[in-house]
């Protein structure tokens, strides 16, 4: 009897090229190649795609329109796909009321345990929910701490208005509301506001009283630059953009409820004991204990209760997240955290033939607690269902029933099946996975020479148990551990205590309109090279401002709307797509229009435009490997590891003289080959006199630290001391150690 498969023929989808491919059901498959190659385009945009949007069909359309929205993927042929659920390693971010008990759905069971059995009798579960009016503390309406404005960080007294006195985002001068302040007449704003008087500076801020109270009154709905703050930043439902999370946390203050001390929850439910514990005092505790405790109420009544939520909280142990507390806001989490919370919501379910697509499930996993995330897969597979890992992992690969590689290349030069067989297999082909596979770096090369050290002191942030470290200055320095042994919490001790740039692994912000060249800021140099060729003003290239196309706003596309059916969207045939007005498109730079160029690859912009500075911003880009990315592709499009260096790029290019760099694991998303061009870039830095303090638990990256600083020897309580720092090759005795002696 022949394998069911799924079948996919003419696959064309972002880089993928006509695509032909037959992929096993009910086996755990794994997509490996290079970044960039299009192994997101064939699984997810593809493959879940498709079965997410022929899911949705079978409903009615009032219901399609309450479910997720699918873009139905180029392909001539695909058959013998099922219902998809897809894990990927997107943080769950969510409210500052999403924790890992919401998330996980263990709190509903708790709030029900304590409903029934807690003394004093509060409620329903309803009273022990932070979410319900009924159950919140009132003080702070379920966030368990209070933020306020830090007023005292909002002026440069030094400086006059137009010299950039208000330090707010968008309130300095030629921001979108300088004019609010600078240009009523009631301010001078040339004026140092440390020569002003208490109640000009007092109106500024706060408005009323004291802005009544001046020389030349602020109209009736003047609004001081407290309030409009609080009003744009803090009050507000839209999803935070990277800016503004920024400002938040540079102008503001946040501390603990004066009220419930951090609980979320009203009086009533704070004084309810189960086992002697407040719920709040369980949501404390670390999963691995918390289990212990519910595993011991023995209460007939509530059996079946306490049995479902000891299994969720044991399969949370089970894939390494023992650590955590149901307490912890998931806005906390790394990916890595987010995904296997994500995975082990999976695990009780009675589904089979089902399809799992799951983005690269060791993200965030030491060596040593790869073996469980494996398990976890194997069980998946087990109950009779096909699951499809996007992986670069060597032990992941080693552990697949099949191996798809897409390559050779990435962009354009990728989208093609260039291995198909047993990992065994793929250990001999001559790909760019089978030649890292190969490959062997021994533990012996010389360490750079420090040049001094920058001291950690009393470091007990989360689990750190008053560490004391070093950091050697001007060389590598990479932090190892098992999965909560407190690397990130060092790191952020680190970053307290000394100034430094911090790339970390919160996702690139952009909208539909954001590409590689807005976000790292390339695109206004390239806009006034057009601008001074043809004498007219630098807005007339950019889509989103003059120069977009009248008939689709500048989106390329025209979208239109079905009512109950899904709306479709088709290129506007006015600017065929590019999304620039006709007149705009008849301007040229050395025979290229404004679309011309963003269609330019990075690689070919370094060497066709004409400007040196334009030059040697894109060559950051390429530094990182980027090279092949399109100067205007959304940044939708991108994977997660081209979406990490588009961010590293633009954080390494602005590097003051002798700078600290701390990077969350930044080979998140890279293939083993792909690790030789981040370590170039290290190299770089390191070269130019800088400092570079890494996350990390890849083993590419760990073999060439200069200086090794190993934290352990477990998760959570178990962990938050120092086992080992020196160089690489002197470790010994700990997971870490043995990781790197097997590899």
């Amino acid at each position: 009897m022949s394998t069911p498969t799924i079948r996919l023929r003419g696959a064309r989808t972002h880089n993928l090229r006509a695509l032909d491919v037959d992929i096993p059901r009910d086996r755990l498959v794994v997509v490996t190649g290079l970044s960039g190659s299009g192994k997101s385009s064939l699984v997810f945009d593809t493959i879940a795609a498709e079965a997410g949007f022929q899911l949705n069909e079978t409903y009615p359309p009032f219901t399609r329109n309450r479910l997720p929205r699918w873009s139905r993927p180029e392909v001539d042929e695909i058959h013998g796909i099922s219902p998809v659920i897809v894990i990927d390693q997107k943080r769950l971010g969510g409210s500052a009321r999403s924790t890992v008990g919401t998330a996980s759905e263990a709190w509903n069971a708790l709030r029900l345990l304590f409903s029934r059995l807690s003394t004093p009798q509060v409620g329903d579960s309803g009273r022990f929910s932070f979410n319900l009016p009924g159950g919140m503390c009132p003080t702070c309406s379920g966030l368990g701490e209070v933020v306020t404005s830090a007023v005292d960080r909002f002026l440069d007294l030094d400086r006059s208005l137009a010299g950039g006195a208000i330090r707010l985002p968008g309130f300095g001068n030629g921001g979108y509301w300088y004019r609010q302040y600078a240009d009523i007449g009631s301010f001078d704003p040339d004026t140092p506001l440390r020569e002003w008087s208490e109640d000009e500076r007092r109106a500024l801020l706060h408005g009323g009283e004291a802005a009544a109270r001046l020389g030349v009154r602020p109209s009736a709905d003047y609004e001081g630059v407290v309030d409009r703050f609080e009003r744009i930043f803090l009050h507000t439902s839209d999803e935070l953009s990277e800016r503004k999370a920024a400002a938040i946390r540079e102008f503001t203050r946040s501390s603990p409820c004066p009220e419930c001390e951090g609980d979320r929850l009203a009086a009533p439910a704070r004084t309810a004991r189960l086992a002697g514990l407040t719920i709040g005092e369980m949501s404390r505790l670390e999963i691995t204990e918390l289990a212990r405790v519910i595993a011991g109420i023995h209460e007939p009544a509530v059996a079946p209760v306490r049995d479902a939520l000891v299994r969720r909280l044991r399969a949370m142990c089970d894939i390494g997240l023992g650590y955590l507390q149901l307490a912890r806001a998931t806005t906390s989490l790394s990916g890595g955290e987010s995904q296997r919370l994500k995975t082990v919501k999976h695990l009780g379910s009675s589904l089979v033939q089902m399809l799992y697509v799951i983005d690269e499930p060791t993200i965030g996993l030491h060596p040593q607690d790869v073996g469980a995330m494996l398990h976890l897969l194997e069980e998946l597979r087990d109950k009779g269902n096909s699951v499809l890992v996007v992986e670069h992992d060597p032990a992941v690969i080693a552990a697949a029933d099949h191996v798809l590689e897409i390559g050779p290349g990435a962009g354009a030069e990728g989208g093609r099946l260039v291995f198909q067989g047993t990992p065994g297999s793929l250990a001999d082909a001559d790909t760019a996975t089978g030649r890292a596979l190969r490959r062997h770096r021994p533990l012996d090369r010389t360490p750079r020479t420090p040049r001094g050290s920058l001291p950690v002191r009393g470091a007990s942030r989360n689990t750190l148990q008053d560490l004391d470290v070093d950091i050697p200055l001007g060389v590598l320095t990479v932090l190892t551990g098992v999965a909560g042994s407190g690397k990130s919490s060092l790191a952020a001790e680190l970053v307290a205590q000394h100034e430094a740039v911090v790339v970390d692994q919160r996702p690139v912000a952009g909208n539909r309109r954001s590409t590689p060249i807005t976000y790292t800021g390339i695109a206004a140099p390239i806009r006034r090279l057009f601008a001074s060729r043809h004498g007219v003003e630098a807005g007339m290239f950019s889509a989103n401002s003059r120069g977009g196309c009248p008939a689709c706003e500048g989106l390329g596309v025209l979208r239109t709307d079905l009512a109950f059916m899904d709306g479709q969207e088709t290129e506007c045939e006015s600017c065929a797509g590019t999304g620039f007005a006709p007149e705009v498109l008849e301007m040229r730079l050395d025979g290229l229009s404004i679309a011309d160029v963003e269609a330019l690859t990075i690689g070919e912009a370094v060497e066709r435009l004409p400007s040196a500075a334009v030059r040697k911003e894109l060559a950051g880009l390429e530094a990182v490997g980027l090279g092949y990315l399109r100067l205007g592709q959304a940044l939708s499009t991108l994977s997660g590891g081209e979406s990490q260096r588009v961010k590293i790029a633009r954080e390494l290019r602005s590097a003051a003289p002798g700078s600290l760099y701390v990077l969350d694991e930044p080979t998140t998303g890279l293939h083993l080959e792909d690790a030789d061009t981040l370590m170039g870039v290290l190299d770089r830095l390191l070269g130019a006199g800088h400092t570079v303090v890494v996350i990390e638990h890849a083993l590419e990256v760990v073999r060439r630290a200069d200086h090794l600083i190993d934290l352990g020897p477990g998760p959570g309580r178990h962990g938050g001391r120092v086992l080992y720092e020196g160089p690489v090759a002197g470790i010994t005795g700990t997971a870490t150690a043995e990781a790197l002696a097997a590899s």
